[in-house]
């Protein structure tokens, strides 16, 4: 396992994919049915995604909240449904692991759509250091474990836009879904030393 690579290395190796089921949350109601279903997992996986802003000093607000299984991504779409009691509840859940990276962007960013006290969260950047992982961006780990490429090619498209597009929708699926699976297999690696 090597412990650095670079941006060379990564565009020749073959494109990760989601091959989950991804659904878009655009109602409340629907809010509620996918964290019930999202409740009978003890580990997600966890990303968001923000429109950005091209001026200075101009900050938008958290779009997109991604949380995976290995089976099936959900897309919260914040900017329809806003932050509705049944998410607020699942991510302040210190039962529910929520596996993500760069944890205190993405908590400053919901901060500034509701405030609430997140829990049961586990920064992937944090852990890749005990196995000897200088790499901090997702793309970068991604690759090292396992020769694949993340895409970062909608990273700066509009999260806010009326549809989401079928390309967004596997980019944001994909970063969640990676989230989790690096976890749980650096765990596997763990338990095997």
């Amino acid at each position: 396992m090597g412990k650095t690579i670079t941006k060379e290395e990564i565009n020749d190796l073959p494109v990760e994919e989601f091959t989950g089921q991804i659904v878009v949350v655009q109602t409340v109601e629907d809010a509620e049915l996918a964290v019930n279903a999202l409740l009978q997992s003890t580990r997600i996986g966890f990303d968001t995604e923000t429109r950005p802003s091209f001026c200075k000093g101009i900050l938008k607000r958290v779009a997109l909240i991604q949380l995976s299984t290995h089976e099936i991504c959900f897309l919260f779409r914040l900017n329809y449904i806003g932050f509705p009691p049944s998410l607020i509840g699942l991510l302040s859940n210190p039962d529910v692991q929520k596996i993500g990276l760069s944890l205190r962007d993405d908590f400053q960013s919901m901060g500034r759509r509701m405030k609430f006290q997140p829990q049961g969260f586990i920064d992937l950047q944090q852990m890749v250091q005990n196995f000897d992982i200088e790499e901090l961006s997702l793309q970068k780990i991604y690759a090292i474990l396992y020769r694949k490429k993340i895409s970062k090619s909608q990273r700066l498209s509009n999260w806010e836009a009326e549809h989401l597009t079928l390309s967004q929708q596997k980019y944001a699926a994909l970063d969640a879904w990676a989230c989790l699976k690096i976890y749980e297999d650096l765990c596997l690696t763990k338990k095997s030393i």
